[in-house]
């Protein structure tokens, strides 16, 4: 069986949907913190498991007989190492084969904020005695399309990266990854940097949005104070306004960008193309 953790998020029901394309749905598990909450992920057929990060005599029940799982990094930061340890504690308790991880571009020499406590959980689980496979996820494309309504409203996109280019993938292709690694031989023990095809600046994700909605948008480059402000403005929480940020700092300096193309390999097609991820969330947002 093949379990997955934070099955209810975006990412792991994109998981659990690519998977089910080959593998029966009573050999998928969808560990939850709340199994109330998955409506969607039983219509699938799927087993459902509480897993609770905070409570480790639910991971090992909810481990019970599988042989891979997918830990999905956990959302709280602070918080990250402390429950991925109780994951891994239980799983190799559980008797599971391989772990992979979610992890972050390059998470072994990255000096994003983010990097910290996914090396760390890489450390553990590389010496848990279990085998690993640490997909190294870059940016999501959906962090950029996220703020679309937004910028055409205000006729801008706004950030602090400057010129940085960010080499982004959807979150569809990053499940698909997850999948391929988990039910394909020979991924144990390896690691993967993870990224799309071609990387843009922000500057070019505002030209490609004024050429697809006819309406004229910008990027502005702000100082970091005055981006916070705004960001805390839209109603974000300090801890992600921060990460943000700091994000597009690094972002300067190539943090966000690589040449790697394990993920199309991976996935065995090119990476989501920035121009569909516009067109993508325009279209949802008309919906």
């Amino acid at each position: 069986m093949i379990a997955i953790t934070g099955a209810n998020g975006q990412l792991g029901e994109l998981v659990i949907k690519a998977l089910i394309k080959n593998t029966r749905a009573d050999q998928i598990v969808a560990a939850v913190r709340n199994p109330e909450k998955t409506q969607a992920l039983k219509s699938l057929g799927v087993q459902i498991r509480q897993a609770d990060y905070d409570k480790p005599e639910t991971l090992t029940e909810a481990f019970r007989g599988v042989e891979k799982l997918l830990l999905i990094s956990a959302v709280i930061l602070g918080e990250r190492l402390r429950q991925h340890r109780a994951v891994i504690d239980a799983a190799k308790q559980a008797g599971v084969r391989v772990v992979a991880y979610t992890s972050l571009l390059r998470a072994d020499t990255s000096d994003l904020a983010l990097a910290e406590e996914h090396k760390a959980t890489e450390d553990y689980l590389r010496n848990s005695g279990m085998n690993f496979i640490f997909l190294r996820n870059g940016w999501y494309l959906e962090n950029h399309t996220a703020a679309l309504p937004a910028a055409l409203q205000n006729g801008a996109i706004i950030g602090s990266a400057g010129d940085g280019r960010f080499a982004s993938a959807s979150r569809a292709d990053y499940a698909d990854a997850a999948a391929a690694v988990l039910t394909q031989p020979s991924h144990e023990n390896k690691i993967y940097e993870l990224v799309g095809d071609s990387s843009f600046t922000l500057g070019v994700l505002a030209a490609e949005v004024t050429k697809q909605t006819g309406t004229q948008v910008v990027y502005r480059n702000l100082p970091t104070a005055e981006y916070g402000a705004a960001l805390l403005s839209f109603g974000l929480p300090r801890m992600i306004v921060d990460v943000v940020i700091d994000a597009d700092l690094k972002a300067r300096n190539g943090a966000l960008n690589s040449s790697s193309h394990d993920l199309s390999r991976l996935i065995g097609r090119p990476t989501t193309a920035l121009s569909v991820a516009v067109a993508t969330a325009l279209s949802n947002k008309k919906d």
